[in-house]
């Protein structure tokens, strides 16, 4: 028998296959149910670690052969791995955190690490964007008649962009998925920014295309996170990554009259201004994930999952590491990301233009919007620990009682108040908050883990795609408020 007897959360994060947590200071406790017709090697830390000697003095009691092995882990770990695999298919830097449950440690730190940096990055992006696209596009056509026009054309290329990252990141790792997802991103923005100087309805248009690849990316660079993660610590991991979010998102509705006069002292028109932002963003982004997303989570995670999977005596021989397949898991957790997203994009695409019809100025909608994307990311890490303490299911229904709420706020709320918009729009980002976390732990307890980013992909253009026709039927509405 191998006895691990760090703390509980250490093992989680990382541990050699096969072997069985049990804490040092449960360990005395727990003596009596451990099989007395074998052997039993101890191991912690390191050569440096006490745990394991403590851990063979109790054990002794018992009169059995024992070993301390705080000396020789990597060395079993490299046994055992080499016993079920055959490492030498992989490079040796690949092979060296295969037998290393410490560098495997070290790299999810550092993977989320990068994350947080890109996501701030990344945030700005997406939110300084989607403040003023429908005004920006009102501005050029002459009429709110097509103000859903926008937020079609980026939802229909952040469809496409999760396809397109989730396959690059599948074949060549996420490195490479997820930095072109954002250069491209921030290529769109510049193409925005160039159609409004030129005032050319067909560049802004397919710019905003290509600009959806952006918001795609944010979303997809977060589950980065969770490929070393524990199942125990998935929800924690992507909350993390969502929390860094908001310092980019926040800052960048704020930031709209900043851009817009920035804008106009280069000659170009103010509400080209915040994609300016949106451009540089995205591709800061997109620059330090491919400098620094080295080595590829994505990569040593599969090369891991299919070692443990080829180890016998290891609980989840049968499925590299991952929980089986769920349909069911998979199509809730699904439907739950899906209803959660068309809810808020429904509401929260058409609040600027509401609020112009009525006379709020760029910095009311800026701060609105702040407040909103603030509600949408700030929760979010004790969402996660919520999710993972409280369930996956609880929180998904925690989620639909407070869409309802902000929808309702947002249908009484007096045109001219400020306060209740803020409040109404505050819910609906922590409805989406708990929805996107909640849903996405479902899809990941039930998928592999060679499935779950495919899924994942599939299930953000999904979502994209049926924004569309809700966002394009703001064109009816604003006809019949007209009539």
């Amino acid at each position: 028998m191998l006895l691990d007897v760090r703390p509980k959360e250490e093992y989680d994060m990382a541990h050699i296959p096969g072997a069985i947590s049990i804490p040092i200071e449960e360990l005395e406790e727990k003596l009596a149910y451990l099989p007395s017709n074998c052997d039993v090697v101890a191991y912690c830390r390191g050569p440096y670690c006490l745990m394991s000697v403590e851990a063979v003095e109790l054990l002794k009691t018992k009169a059995r052969r024992l070993r301390s092995v705080a000396r020789k882990a990597e060395n079993l770990m490299s046994t055992k791995v080499s016993d079920s695999t055959s490492i030498s298919n992989h490079p040796e830097w690949l092979q060296s955190y295969l037998v290393s449950p410490e560098k495997q440690h070290q790299l999810y730190r550092k993977t989320l690490f990068i994350v947080i940096i890109s996501q701030i990055f990344g945030g700005a992006g997406l939110a300084a964007g989607i403040t003023v696209g429908a005004l920006l596009a009102q501005n050029m056509l002459g009429t709110d008649s097509f103000s859903g026009v926008p937020a079609a054309l980026f939802t229909l290329g952040s469809a496409g962009a999760a396809l397109f990252v989730g396959h690059l990141s599948q074949r060549f790792g996420r490195r490479s998925g997820l930095a072109t997802g954002f250069l491209i991103g921030g290529l769109g923005a510049i193409g925005v920014v160039i159609s409004a100087l030129t005032n050319n309805i067909l560049l802004l248009m397919f710019s905003l295309l290509i600009y959806g690849a952006g918001t795609a990316t944010n979303l997809q660079t977060r589950y980065a996170g969770t490929d070393l993660a524990a199942p125990t610590q998935r929800a924690t991991a992507i909350s993390i990554a969502m929390v860094s979010t908001t310092f980019g998102a926040v800052a960048g509705p704020n930031l709209v009259n900043v851009m817009g006069k920035f804008a106009e002292s280069i000659g170009v028109p103010a509400l080209a201004g915040p994609f300016i932002l949106a451009a540089a963003a995205y591709i800061v982004a997109g620059l330090i994930l491919l400098a620094l997303l080295r080595p590829d989570p994505l990569v040593v995670a599969k090369a891991l999952a299919e070692a443990l999977s080829s180890t016998p005596s290891h609980p989840d021989h049968s499925t590299g590491n991952t929980a089986s397949f769920n349909k069911k898991g998979v199509i809730i957790g699904a439907t739950v990301m899906v209803l959660t997203q068309v809810i808020m994009i429904a509401i929260m695409t058409m609040t600027p233009v509401h609020m112009g019809h009525h006379g709020h100025g760029l910095k009311s909608v800026g701060l609105v919007i702040g407040f909103h994307i603030g509600a949408m990311y700030i929760p979010s890490l004790l969402t996660g620990i919520l999710v993972d303490k409280v369930g996956r299911k609880a929180m998904a229904i925690a989620s639909a009682v407070t869409l309802l709420l902000a929808g309702i706020t947002a249908a009484i709320a007096p045109a001219d108040s400020l306060l209740v918009l803020i409040i109404a729009l505050s819910l609906l980002g922590l409805g989406w908050n708990f929805g996107l976390i909640s849903g996405t732990a479902l899809i990941l307890d039930s998928t592999t883990l060679n499935s779950s980013y495919a899924i994942l992909s599939l299930g953000g253009g999904f979502v994209a795609l049926l924004l569309i026709p809700v966002v394009l039927s703001s064109r009816n509405l604003n006809n019949n408020n007209k009539g």
